[in-house]
């Protein structure tokens, strides 16, 4: 065997070894991707899910005509899924979503869960990570506040920018933009959607169990 001949030999061992060890870490990192996969879907074998509208708040049909919302909650082993689509929105605007104790003023306590931004159809949609279901509550036990633990079972959904409805005519006789703290920087609008077609004390969330 002259020295050509060994060296494309030698070259075509390495390559073969190559592919094979390739071919074996394909192997491994599929088996784990399936394992987990499996692993995550039986550690939630007795999840639940309730679903429930965003209807208009007060006012919001006079000047936004279609707008709606849906919400899924999925439940978790430790926490939940909360899936929001909202259409019949001003297309590409931007709203603010609140878990609050009132679905109405004056609201109560209110925490922040996530922004959603409308298409150029109006339509838009949110995915959340957290506890939404009969034990969602906030509790302040001294600080700048205190409150004894409060249960925030319905949500609400705020204009980002306060010129928004203005502008849509949502706030007729105003003379200028009402602006509320529901956003970021505590400088939104008016609230758009609700889940006040629920008893005060008895929101949506508080029929989610885990």
């Amino acid at each position: 065997m002259n020295l050509n001949q060994s060296a494309r030999r030698r070259r075509l061992a390495f390559a073969a070894a190559s592919l094979a060890g390739a071919t074996a870490a394909s192997v491994i990192t599929l088996g784990l991707t399936s394992a987990g996969a499996a692993t995550s879907a039986a550690s939630h074998p007795n999840a639940r899910t309730f679903s429930f509208a965003l209807k208009p708040s007060a006012g919001i049909p006079a000047c936004i005509k279609h707008a709606s919302g849906r919400v899924t909650i999925i439940t978790g082993s430790q926490n939940d899924t909360m899936r929001v689509s909202v259409r019949g929105l001003p297309h590409n605007t931007g709203f603010d979503l609140f878990v609050i104790q009132l679905p109405t003023k004056p609201f109560g306590v209110a925490w922040y869960q996530t922004d959603i931004q409308t298409n150029r159809f109006g339509h838009g949609t949110a995915i959340v990570k957290g506890i939404f279901d009969r034990e969602t509550f906030s509790v302040s036990v001294g600080g700048t506040t205190k409150f004894a633990p409060t249960h925030q079972f319905h949500l609400g959904l705020w204009f980002n920018n306060p010129r928004t409805p203005f502008r849509l005519g949502c706030e007729p006789g105003a003379t200028a933009p009402i602006v509320t703290p529901f956003n970021g920087e505590q400088h939104a609008g008016i609230q758009v959607l609700n889940t006040a077609q629920f008893p005060v004390n008895a929101g949506p969330l508080s029929h989610v169990h885990r």
